[in-house]
């Protein structure tokens, strides 16, 4: 060797650490103005902000590593190897530029279902889609534009530049696995078919439900009592509750609300009280380190308390649950028909199946008896002997017990009726309303009692109507296991139980509901998108076989996701939905990259079997650290305590362990599989890059 060689070999050896840390501020200042540019979109979104991270800095990923890996190749290695920095960098940008468009576009389009949400999930996640898609459009604008251009700023053309040692490890590690893998496709398929089937074999495993529940640092106790109480019993009984609940060392303070406003927006009569317990933080409990247990202690604290019934809750969930279904509860099951006495029996009915099952707390009937009501019945053939009118006796009850203006008070301007009726003890009471006197045409009185009969009745406390019927609602919260389950438990048990006459209906509302209406939405959707997927890939790659080989991906990277609910005793909610879709645009990326690659050297004239194995493992780091951008961006949701982290961890741990499962099985699946659908010559698509310019016709 020369001595101008080895000159060059040692400048090339001690500028290594340098190019790598090069390539790393490289991505990262690209990071930083993609996260800039998409904050508008996703400043008001947590979780979009989350899952946006990963997200944002594949495009800059797979940018820089392919220049930097151009610019790294020794002479001869590439046909353009002797070109200058710029030409290489263009010819690297356009070689992954059509995979990285593609990708992004496909990320964009797997959130298509979240679009079409309604109601509460829709206004919770339409416009985390809005804000995560705008992002991406965003950073795949500077992926194609910024970073090249920062490429040539940042990075140098070293040739003969090695990677960093732990990089070479893995490269080493993966070809000696991927080999044999490749040399036996159908044993390594059996194998992720297997492990498909055991994934599955889980789901029975895993609970389903709306939303996780929010911690939101307070209880709300609602207190249902009879339609009859009177204002001052209720007064004092809630006094009583208070002082209960400020028993427990971990309650702040308690405050009640009786009754309704003078601005009626929560219209309740005074036997239904709502008490908000506010609670200190969680490090300064003593009686119990869990929220249920804390609620089941005041529970049984409040037992003590005559005839009431209580519902525990938390302040914001239960004015959710109210406006989204009109049920104060996670579960509402509605009976329609018009006989009220009917509806009150099978309600009761349903209650009593309903305290069998497993789970089941705070079960409630709505009151719509209870009343008492003062009934008056005129004797006709009475009142005809003494020759009395039934106006006469009604205008006489008028006056005695609903008053009627006798005159006018003047004040000023003002005026005012003058009106007149029995004091309230005479009105309260049965026997001084059947002492009242009628007169007679022959100047008699006769007291009420003689001409009709008054008696106080029970009579309806309310009336509530739905969908033009009369409708009566069970309500019921769920502890101790997930809500899917319960309801499927109770809807077979209430079934074989409870038989409606002809004519009467039953609904599940509340939760449930809305989950139902959820599911619904993503089974029609979340096909529809797989499709617009695979059409996008085929108007990619001009190929099925490339493109049913990359929608494989979607299934597999099940995987992980479900392992990781029934590890982390997570349900299946829409939040762990939204992880699920957001898990399959980043599987995709990933095996559009490498099929693009592979494609790639088969135009140059690769044997397939020569290009799966070279292009695996050239495309192990970029695959990896989309990956791993992508879970690291997560982690913070996964081990997330504050407010609203009940909601992101089932997302974060959907995502973190789908990547785990579809990263594996991209780079050792993928390039078996495409090793048994291709057969040595060009791909089908033939995409022949042009020539780079040369640096003067650049200038």
């Amino acid at each position: 060797m020369s001595s101008s060689a080895s000159r060059w070999t040692a400048r090339a050896a001690r500028q290594r650490p340098h190019a790598h840390q090069r390539e790393v501020c490289a991505v990262l200042f690209a990071f930083i103005l993609m996260k800039w540019y998409g904050l508008s979109a996703n400043l008001m979104s947590l979780g979009g902000l989350a899952i946006g991270i990963g997200m944002m800095a594949d495009g800059a990923v797979v940018m820089v590593e392919n220049v930097c890996r151009h610019l790294t190749e020794p002479p001869g290695k590439l046909k353009h190897a002797h070109a200058g920095k710029i030409e290489t960098v263009l010819y690297a940008a356009k070689e992954v530029g059509r995979p990285i468009v593609f990708g992004i576009a496909i990320i964009i389009i797997v959130f298509l279902p979240l679009f079409t949400l309604e109601g509460f999930e829709g206004e919770m996640f339409s416009p985390l889609a809005f804000r995560i898609s705008f992002a991406l459009l965003g950073s795949l604008i500077l992926s194609l534009t910024l970073v090249p251009m920062l490429c040539t700023l940042f990075l140098k053309q070293v040739p003969h530049e090695r990677d960093v040692f732990h990089i070479r490890w893995l490269k080493q590690l993966y070809l000696v696995t991927l080999k044999p893998c490749v040399k036996y496709p159908w044993l390594v398929a059996t194998v992720a078919l297997l492990a498909l089937g055991g994934a599955f074999s889980l789901v029975p495993r895993i609970g389903t439900e709306f939303l996780p529940a929010l911690d939101e640092g307070s209880i709300a106790v609602q207190v249902f009592r009879i339609p009859s109480i009177s204002l001052p019993q209720t007064l004092d009984l809630e006094t009583r509750t208070e002082q209960i609940l400020k028993q427990f060392p971990e309650v702040i303070d308690v405050v009640s609300e009786t009754g309704r406003a003078d601005i009626a927006s929560d219209p309740e009569g005074v036997n239904k009280c709502d008490v908000i317990v506010t609670l200190k933080p969680r490090e300064e409990w003593t009686t119990t380190k869990s929220k249920e247990e804390l609620v089941e202690k005041m529970r049984e604290a409040l037992a003590v308390l005559p005839g009431g019934a209580v519902s525990f809750s938390q302040p914001i969930a239960l004015r959710v649950d109210e406006l989204v279904s009109g049920v104060k509860s996670a579960i509402g099951i509605k009976i329609f028909g018009d006989d009220l006495d009917v509806l009150k029996a099978k309600a009761e009915a349903v209650a009593r199946v309903l305290g069998k099952v497993p789970g089941a707390t705070d079960i409630n009937v709505e009151k719509v008896s209870g009343l008492a009501y003062l009934e008056i019945e005129i004797d006709r053939d009475k009142i005809a002997r003494y020759g009395i009118n039934v106006a006469d006796v009604q205008n006489v009850i008028e006056i005695a017990i609903g008053g009627k203006e006798a005159s006018k008070v003047y004040e000023g301007l003002k005026v005012f009726g003058l009106a007149v009726r029995f004091p309230e003890t005479a009105r309260n009471d049965v026997a001084p309303i059947r002492e009242i006197l009628i007169p007679s045409p022959g100047g008699a009185l006769i007291p009420l009692g003689q001409l009709a009969k008054v008696i106080v009745r029970e009579g309806p406390a309310q009336i509530s109507r739905e969908m033009g019927q009369r409708r009566i609602v069970i309500e019921c919260n769920v502890t101790g296991r997930d809500l899917g389950g319960f309801v499927a438990e109770a809807q077979e048990k209430i079934d074989a139980a409870v038989k409606l006459p002809p004519g009467y209906l039953i609904t599940w509302g509340g939760q449930f509901e809305n989950q139902q209406r959820a599911m619904k939405r993503f089974a029609i959707v979340v096909p529809i998108t797989i499709a617009a997927i695979f059409l996008l890939l085929f108007s990619s790659f001009n190929s099925v076989k490339q493109a049913v080989l990359i929608i494989l991906n979607i299934p597999f990277a099940l995987i992980g996701g479900i392992i990781a609910l029934v590890v982390g005793e997570f349900n299946l909610s829409v939040s762990a939905s939204v992880g699920f879709i957001a898990l399959f645009g980043v599987a995709v990326l990933n095996g559009v990259v490498m099929v693009s690659y592979f494609n790639e050297l088969r135009r140059e004239g690769m044997k397939v079997a020569n290009a799966v194995i070279e292009g695996a493992v050239l495309r192990l780091r970029p695959v990896l650290i989309t990956a791993s951008v992508a879970a690291l961006g997560l982690i913070p949701m996964l081990f997330a305590t504050g407010p609203g982290s009940e909601i992101q961890k089932p997302l974060a741990a959907v995502v973190i362990g789908g990547l785990v499962s579809s990263t594996l099985l991209t780079l050792y699946l993928l390039p078996t599989l495409y090793k048994v659908f291709e057969r040595d010559g060009l791909p089908a698509q033939v995409v022949h890059l042009p020539e780079p310019p040369s640096t003067q016709e650049l200038v």
